[in-house]
């Protein structure tokens, strides 16, 4: 398994390559909910309250979106670093306001996690928004329970683009790379996804196809009803079976005995699980 302080490589599996598939790595803002006209709105009415023309959206989309908030302030105060730090979570406390009323989720989002946890697959949201931000999201979309962790950037050595917030999310959750993929939906997220070898599933959500492309990901899709995404999982669905066939897993025949005491149980489980694992 790959540490933060380790090189990383781009991964050249597919999808269905990462059978036995073992978790499956999210990003927040773009990924899990269409927030970006939420964070826009906000920077908009802190731009008016300070007096400052308001960027485009292609230029927050380009320049801002997916990255940390130290990062945004570098680029829209490069003259006065730590004023935009302070104006920073100004726009981040309009933003969660924002949020509380109305967080719409990305189109096929239960789908998705309801044929990952049917899998019992591992799962962590990984983000540079800030830990205050990315509880409230996750909160909002009735996800708090589905997460096994999050991972936000300001507690990682270096955030996105750096693939360090993704290989923590991998040591943490004692996973492995290579049956691991990753949804996001910007261009730092993507490149950390892909530095820290794993396929990335990327969403058009912010920015245009032939930009995001710059960035490697495995596929690209419009949102979680995309057919060519859930084309992938079928097929990784199917060579899992082709595994489970070659490797077939045997139940410990004392598991659920009345006279097997709670805590044998707990290891036989354990040992089962570990079966899983290794195929």
């Amino acid at each position: 398994m790959m540490t933060a302080g380790e090189n990383s490589v781009q991964s050249n599996k597919s999808i269905p390559d990462l059978a036995p598939l073992e978790a499956v790595l999210f990003d927040i803002d773009g990924t899990l909910c269409d927030s970006d006209p939420l964070h826009y709105t906000a920077f908009c009415q802190m731009f008016a309250e300070i007096g400052m023309e308001v960027p485009d959206v292609e230029f927050l989309s380009k320049n801002i979106a997916g990255k940390h908030n130290d990062d945004v302030a570098a680029v829209l105060f490069p003259d006065d670093v730590p004023k935009g730090i302070k104006l920073m979570k100004v726009a981040e406390a309009k933003f969660r306001r924002l949020a509380s009323e109305n967080l719409p989720p990305i189109k096929g989002l239960y789908r998705l996690t309801k044929w990952i946890e049917d899998r019992g697959l591992k799962r962590a949201a990984v983000t540079n928004a800030s830990k205050q931000n990315a509880e409230l999201m996750i909160s909002k979309l009735g996800l708090q329970d589905f997460f096994d962790l999050v991972i936000v950037g300001s507690e990682c050595e270096r955030p996105k683009p750096y693939p360090d917030p993704y290989l923590k999310a991998l040591q943490l959750l004692q996973v492995s790379k290579d049956h691991t993929f990753v949804c996001e939906d910007s261009l730092p997220g993507i490149k950390a996804g892909v530095a820290a070898g794993m396929p990335v599933v990327a969403l058009t959500t912010n920015y245009p196809e032939n930009l995001l492309m710059e960035a490697n990901p495995t596929i690209l899709i419009k949102d979680y009803e995309d057919p060519k995404l859930w084309d992938y999982l079928e097929q990784l669905d199917k060579k899992r079976e082709e595994v489970v066939e070659k490797h077939p897993l045997e139940l410990p025949n004392n598991l659920g005995h009345p006279n097997c005491k709670h805590e044998e149980q707990e290891t036989l489980v354990l040992e089962f699980e570990n079966q899983v694992q290794t195929l």
